[in-house]
């Protein structure tokens, strides 16, 4: 089992307003962490790219508090390729001086992990709305780390 799957199952949660609480919190810390990364990434290529996944974790969270509101979430059913470039790639730690390349590596990371979370608590859920709503949102992120991945192919791997 894997270390994220092991952590998320040592989550209790007493109904589904607490599992999206979580999720809200969670969608909050990475629109915090592009937000504030973007800022310090001033003027290299990976600014933008953090700017706008910032935006896109937010919109997540107006989704998690829509479904709190009693909205529901659909999945698509289109398969969202995954390059599992990150996969073999050794992490590493969030520095100021930190390059275009590092920088691409902690998203890809962060991106599988929320992957996880979600396709996780989605495996949790009894409730087959929840269920629809966390494979929604594993889909959003495995999007997020797609594109990262084939930003990375093409300025990283194709450049070597």
């Amino acid at each position: 089992m894997s270390e994220v799957s092991s952590e998320i199952k040592k989550l209790t949660f007493m109904n589904v307003d607490e599992v999206l609480d979580f999720a809200v919190k969670s969608e909050e810390s990475a629109n915090r962490f592009y937000s504030e990364w973007a800022k310090k990434l001033s003027g290299k290529p990976i600014q933008q790219i953090f700017e706008e996944l910032a935006a896109e974790e937010l919109k997540h969270k107006e989704f998690l508090l829509g479904v709190k509101q009693g909205k529901t979430l659909t999945p698509s059913k289109q398969e969202i390729t995954d390059l599992k470039i990150s996969d073999y790639i050794v992490d590493v730690k969030t520095s100021l001086d930190m390059d275009y390349q590092e920088a691409l590596v902690i998203a890809m990371h962060r991106e599988k992990l929320a992957f996880r979370l979600y396709s996780n608590l989605s495996d949790m859920s009894t409730e087959e709305n929840m269920k629809a709503t966390f494979r929604m949102l594993a889909q959003e992120e495995a999007k997020h780390k797609l594109r990262l991945e084939m930003i990375y192919d093409d300025d990283i791997l194709k450049e070597n």
